[in-house]
């Protein structure tokens, strides 16, 4: 059996998804990122390589903010950014999908698809307002864990108005609310509509939103997200099948595809990699007045590769 691997690191998560043959999800690997990108992309391989001691890997994906490092770590064949990898996740299980709606856990992001090609899209990456880290917040503030934040928001009767613009002014006005005497299953449910109002006047904001829709990402998990973006878009949502890991499959399947297509060995370097010790560093270039930062990768002594550079003078 040949195998195609993906590899989604991002700053709040990491994870892995094997594909077999079929483009079927096999087995995957998730951690929280915790600023140690290299280190948890290393334990992410072993879980990886304990369960399936003897796959054979024919094609290696990677994606999102760590995606070049990963993809020297690793030896990928493939590294694409992560609409790319989410937009081919989406479409290989929701094919006729036109629309995406993707929240993690530091950014949120909308992709618009016409006949399976990327058209258009937006990113939100300087806000945290309808991220999973600003749920994860308030839910942890609200004494309950984040798997119980989407029941209980579900059952609410009259939800309050929360005004989700920032992630300050949502949380003054929840605890405001608190004070006030509110249901706290109305201030959930009221955060997930202010949340949803947020997403859709910032990104969405002249997309032409069509059905189907799919949402992905962690906080596609919350139900009273799911739930607010329906009654904004009086349209269906579609919960996209593993929607926690959809980067790292989309990933896993564009490296299935260079494998089909260019018929070449794989670079990968085998699961050995999780035992090997590397050292990464940074140096800011003088060459010109960008003075571009420069992020390099060690194995002892040798320097596996470079990046950051705007003119590619250091790229390895």
């Amino acid at each position: 059996m040949r195998y195609s691997l993906g590899i989604d690191v991002g700053s709040v998560t990491t994870k892995i998804a094997l594909l077999d043959e079929a483009r079927e999800l096999v087995t995957s690997a998730y951690a929280r990122t915790q600023g140690r990108p290299l280190q948890v992309v290393q334990e992410n391989l072993r879980r990886i390589a304990a369960e399936m001691p003897q796959a054979n890997v024919v094609g290696v994906g990677t994606t999102g903010s760590a995606r070049y490092l990963a993809g020297v770590i690793v030896g990928a064949d493939v590294i694409k950014n992560e609409i790319t990898a989410h937009a081919v996740a989406a479409s290989h299980y929701v094919p006729e999908a036109q629309t995406i709606i993707e929240i993690g856990g530091q950014d949120s992001k909308i992709i618009i698809l016409r006949d399976g090609i990327v058209t258009d899209f937006a990113m939100n990456t300087v806000c945290a307002a309808g991220t999973g880290s600003f749920l994860d917040q308030q839910a942890a503030r609200l004494s309950m864990k984040i798997d119980e934040f989407g029941p209980r928001a579900l059952h609410s009767q009259t939800p309050v108005r929360i005004a989700g613009r920032c992630t300050v002014f949502a949380e003054s006005d929840m605890i405001h609310k608190q004070q006030m005497g509110h249901q706290v299953e109305d201030i959930l449910y009221g955060l997930c509509q202010a949340l949803a109002r947020n997403y859709l006047n910032n990104l969405g904001l002249g997309k032409e939103v069509l059905p189907p829709i799919v949402f992905q990402g962690g906080v596609a998990a919350n139900r009273g997200m799911v739930r607010a973006f329906e009654e904004e878009l009086k349209m269906p949502i579609i919960v996209a099948p593993h929607n926690h890991i959809m980067g790292a499959i989309g990933a896993a399947l564009l490296a299935h595809e260079h494998a089909e297509v260019t018929g070449e060995p794989t670079k990968f370097k085998g699961f050995g990699v999780s035992e090997q010790e590397y050292l990464t560093s940074s140096f800011e270039c003088k060459g010109c007045s960008n003075l571009c930062e420069i992020v390099q990768i060690k194995m002892q002594r040798e320097v596996l590769a470079r990046w950051g550079g705007r003119c590619g003078k250091w790229d390895m």
